[in-house]
């Protein structure tokens, strides 16, 4: 029988599809007819499908439904009676059948597990970063992703065990798992979905939250429970487990709020809900499909069907003059296609075969052996598949069995109604949207991860601006960087220019302060940049880079600077304080009214809309973001946070903003270190041939990147570097 979970349809498979297009950090959505209304039909799946049939697990599989006596709608006692229903599965199985079932399984919860935790990475936004409840979630997500480590999230255990089970061919990076033909285009569904749904973080924020506790309430995968008990030793089934806290430094607090989740305010709740129902809805269909698989690969006949009917089309082209029952074989594959049982059947009865004999079968030891003609065509897999299959045949004989392709040998249940299809997905189809005004509508807008193609194309043809006019510059002047990187690293480097800063704060100790008007006016219009802090590295929070060997440093630095989820740490709250004390009260930095708030000038905004824009594109300017985090990161250690201490004490304002910020960007382990080490790690990937000088080319982006801090002024460079002619219907261009 065909599973319910269908085969393999190749990369054009929707859900695959769509898993691979969600995973993209730079990816457009909408995408062509997939929006926020079919992600809305989506989750209304779980209100209309029948509640499953009052079962027990029979001894033949049966219904995963909730006896009689429980809550449907309760994740942990589902998934303890579903994973109990997988391990009878299993204690039925032979040795040869047990080694399917862990790799199937393991294949089957794949496209989930490699990508725990993925659904929360974009949460946390520029203008909602002093939220006590997003602060939960990306201390959540911290967890998840393993910070401050490379290749410490939940994912990359997972990918440890698809090693060791050699498995993991097409599992780096996670996207490329679509193309694994061994996973069935439905088991990329409901992780596609949460994907998709990640990237409309302002829509769907509370269904995300309600699948994240349905999903954390689950814990294991209950297919894993067999694979764990089999191979305990195999990974780290902690870190694959959703329901544990990984990390002490990251968790433990009081507003960590446990395994039930992050709290949410009750006019929330109809969403947190919607989300939770779904999520177990979408557990129990594919859970059930995976254990129809699995319970119909205990027939090695299954797993044969499947193998011709993948290989069918490709071998058609070939084997005209090979008769099989008086018919080319080509003939055969062609039907092959759409019905695999009457070929399976005429090779059980040819002179291919020995039943019950791999080792002396031709199709085994002469036609794919190493000197036949079909030698390397199948894959070691395959050919485990064809050994058992026909080590079966030898047992079915002895059973009296006369048919090759003979039914399981446990009942399998019938599959449940196809699912309606996910729209298709098709580039340039979606909603426009329309482009900023201006600068302040700029940077309302950009504080959101949600993206049009209009907004997009703004974002990056604003950065291209900016760095254009940052070259044009440097070529005038030098840069603080060396001119070359150094195999050395930039370490040394950098304790030079922590010295330079040390000795610039002596000599300018005798200038006087800024008056205490001055200071407010400074501090006031510094606020549209310091309250989106870190946000040109907001792309790192994505779950393939916040996890990857240079990305890790930019997210960890990205945690700091909203506190490491701790409200009283929180930098943009921290400043909130202090403009508090000089009588500022601004409106929320996500708001309309904040951006159009009189008492700033346009001209403040020019540096936080080209963070923003930068920000939305890891990948493109990985290089200029590098450059550019190191600069931030350095900028005022030793020097300027020194003298803006002084200025603050003198008019009896906190310092706590600048103290802070003088110790976590330190040059030794802080910041202004990590930002170094995440160029110098990205460098040493680069090739070091001269010819080519590709590291040098990257270096240059590096300088560049580095100067967009503060660019160079000048007339044609702010030609350069102003919002695009035709697109302002008002307000002043970029300064």
């Amino acid at each position: 029988m065909r599973s319910r979970l269908g085969p393999y349809e190749g990369p054009e498979g929707t859900n695959r599809l769509l898993y691979m297009s969600a995973a993209d950090p730079e990816g457009l959505f909408p995408y062509g007819r997939l929006g926020p209304a079919q992600l809305r039909a989506e989750l209304a799946h779980a209100r209309t499908e029948p509640v499953p049939e009052q079962a027990a697990p029979g001894p033949a599989g049966g219904s995963s439904g909730d006896p009689a006596g429980t809550e449907p709608d309760d994740p942990a006692a589902w998934a303890a009676r579903e994973a109990a229903r997988f391990r009878a599965l299993y204690a039925r199985a032979d040795g040869a059948a047990r080694e399917v079932l862990v790799h199937k399984a393991v294949l089957g919860c794949a496209p989930l597990a490699l990508l725990s935790g993925a659904w929360l990475q974009w949460l946390s936004d520029p203008g909602n970063a002093d939220d006590p409840e997003t602060l939960h979630l990306l201390t959540r997500y911290a967890q998840d992703v393993g910070v401050g480590h490379p290749r410490a999230s939940r994912g990359s255990a997972w990918l440890e065990l698809l090693r060791k089970l050699h498995l993991s061919e097409q599992a780096v990076p996670a996207s490329r798992l679509s193309f694994d033909r061994r996973i069935a285009d439905g088991c990329f569904r409901l992780p596609a979905v949460l994907l998709t749904m990640s990237r409309f973080p302002e829509t769907f924020r509370y269904e995300i939250i309600g699948a994240d506790r349905c999903l954390r309430a689950v814990g294991l995968l209950p297919a894993l429970g067999f694979v764990r008990d089999a191979l305990p030793d195999a990974a780290d089934w902690d870190a694959l487990d959703l329901g544990t806290t990984r990390d002490a430094t990251v968790a433990g607090r009081p507003e960590d709020g446990g395994a039930d989740g992050a709290p949410v305010r009750a006019a929330d709740g109809a969403a947190v809900g919607r989300g939770h129902a779904w999520a177990l809805w979408a557990l129990r269909q594919w859970s059930d499909a995976l254990h129809d698989a699995l319970c119909a690969s205990l027939d090695p006949a299954h797993d044969m069907r499947e193998l011709l009917r993948q290989r069918a089309r490709e071998g058609a082209v070939y084997h005209h003059d090979f008769p099989l029952q008086g018919r080319p074989l080509a003939q055969w594959l062609a039907e092959c296609v759409t019905d695999p049982g009457p070929l399976l059947a005429a090779l059980s009865t040819s002179r291919l075969i020995r039943p019950g004999a791999p080792d002396r079968s031709p199709l085994v030891n002469a036609l794919i052996g190493e000197r036949g003609p079909m030698f390397r065509v199948f894959s070691p897999d395959d050919v485990a598949v064809i050994r058992r299959w026909i080590a079966s045949l030898g047992a079915s004989r002895d059973a009296d069995s006369s048919d090759a392709g003979s039914p399981d040998p446990s009942p399998v249940p019938a599959p449940a109604a196809a699912l309606p299809a996910l729209p298709a997905l098709s580039a340039g189809a979606g909603d426009e949207g329309r482009v900023p005004a201006d600068i302040r509508e700029a940077y309302h807008l950009l504080q959101k991860r949600a993206d049009t193609p209009a907004l997009r194309r703004f974002a990056l043809d604003h950065t291209r601006r900016w760095l254009a006019a940052t070259r044009l510059g440097a070529r005038r002047g030098g840069l603080p960087l060396p001119d070359r990187w150094a195999p050395g690293g930039l370490r040394p480097w950098l304790l030079d220019q922590h010295d330079r800063h040390g000795a610039e704060f002596e000599e300018t100790a005798r200038v006087p302060l800024p008056s205490r008007g001055e200071l407010i006016d400074s501090t006031v219009q510094l606020a549209p940049l310091t309250l989106i802090d870190g946000s040109w590295i907001r792309g790192f929070t994505d779950y393939a880079e916040a996890t990857s060997d240079v990305g890790h440093f930019l997210f960890a630095t990205y945690w700091d600077e909203l506190g490491n989820g701790e409200v009283k740490l929180n930098h943009p709250l921290i400043y909130r304080e202090v403009l508090a004390e000089m009588d500022v009260r601004l409106p929320p930095t996500g708001s309309p009214e904040f951006a159009r708030w009189p008492g700033f000038r346009d001209e403040s905004f020019a540096l936080p809309v080209y963070w923003l824009s930068i920000g939305r594109f890891p990948r493109t300017f990985l290089p200029e973001v590098l450059g550019l985090n190191l600069a931030m990161e350095l900028s005022g250690v030793g020097g300027s946070y020194r003298r803006g201490r002084l200025a603050l004490r003198a008019y009896g304002f906190s310092t706590r903003f600048v103290d802070i910020h003088n110790t976590i960007d330190n040059v030794a382990t802080g910041h202004s270190a990590w930002a170094a080490d995440a160029i110098d790690t990205y460098l040493a990937t680069l090739p070091a041939d001269d010819r080519e000088d590709i590291r040098g080319r990257a270096w240059e982006r590096i300088r560049t990147g580095y100067l967009s801090l503060q660019p160079p002024g000048g007339l044609r460079a702010r030609r350069v570097r102003r919002m695009p002619r035709g697109r302002r219907r008002h307000g002043s261009p970029t300064a």
